[in-house]
């Protein structure tokens, strides 16, 4: 239990997609003036040195962020996406990947706030440090089901809540479907962002089901996959969206493209934009 540390793991292919996303829809809400609230269930350590023992033991950045990192330019959404890697590399090298604390930070303004829970001791000691003189962040080592009936709704009354749990326990989709359904009944006006592994297409499948089975209005799945189905490993992982900006399905479904050639294993995996609810 808890033993997940995403060190081992930071700028892979689901970090590029996650985050990806997750910067178009922070760019979204800047397009209003009024104030946002930034809510992350399971936030990590904020950032990962890609020079650290645990992410040079599978080098998984170098299939991922390092493809695009010395690349052309690619479609504006990749370039929104970069900016914000960059923030934590001032320097032409990349020496650090941020993990979504640090990407949503970047977006943040003055009167905008954001809330990181981690339940990870280590992990939340470490996130803790790394945002301790910021006013604008609140770090919480606690359960992050437990922010979503906590929190919500925010005073903004407008913003995004990322979901991005390990899927360690056996009971977690349970746990976070209940708790999203909590969240969502207290602010169905919010932007919630879920991520989910792939590993293989009728359990990605029957996830989705779940979702469309909760007859929301605006729900949106997104999804890459580089490498040909195999049970036991991640494949790719996919992003569900409940009430995601305008356009954003007509951006993914442009930028996906580009994104999977890069990123995909001999042109294995694919990638999907759908929308599993839509009023």
């Amino acid at each position: 239990m808890l033993s997940y540390r995403h060190a081992f793991h930071a700028g892979n292919h689901a970090d590029v997609f996650k985050h990806l996303v997750l910067v178009q829809v922070l760019g979204a809400l800047l397009a209003k003036d009024k104030p946002f609230f930034y809510l992350d269930t399971h936030a990590g350590a904020g950032r990962y040195a890609l020079t650290s023992k645990a992410a040079q033991l599978h080098r998984e950045f170098e299939t991922g962020i390092a493809r695009l990192w010395h690349g052309d330019a690619g479609p504006p959404a990749v370039q929104a996406y970069l900016t914000a890697v960059r923030v934590s590399n001032p320097d032409p090298e990349l020496r650090w990947y941020p993990g979504s604390p640090r990407i949503a930070r970047s977006f943040l303004r003055p009167k905008d706030r954001m809330v990181l829970c981690e339940l990870h001791p280590q992990e939340a000691r470490v996130l803790a440090a790394e945002f301790a003189a910021d006013r604008q962040v609140r770090v919480l080592h606690q359960d992050g089901y437990q922010a979503l009936k906590a929190l919500l709704p925010p005073l903004e009354r407008r913003g995004l809540v990322h979901i991005d749990p390990a899927y360690e326990r056996k009971d977690e989709r349970r746990r976070l479907l209940d708790a999203f359904q909590e969240g969502y009944r207290r602010w169905a006006t919010g932007i919630f962002a879920l991520w989910y592994p792939i590993q293989d297409r009728a359990g990605a499948d029957a996830w989705l089901r779940r979702f469309r089975e909760l007859g929301i209005p605006r729900l949106l799945a997104v999804e890459l996959t580089v490498l040909a189905e195999l049970p036991w490993r991640l494949n790719g992982s996919g992003m569900i969206l409940v009430n995601p900006p305008w356009r954003l399905d007509q951006t993914l479904e442009e930028v996906l493209p580009w994104l999977w050639q890069r990123l995909a294993v001999e042109g294995q995996g694919g990638y999907r934009v759908e929308w599993l609810g839509r009023a």
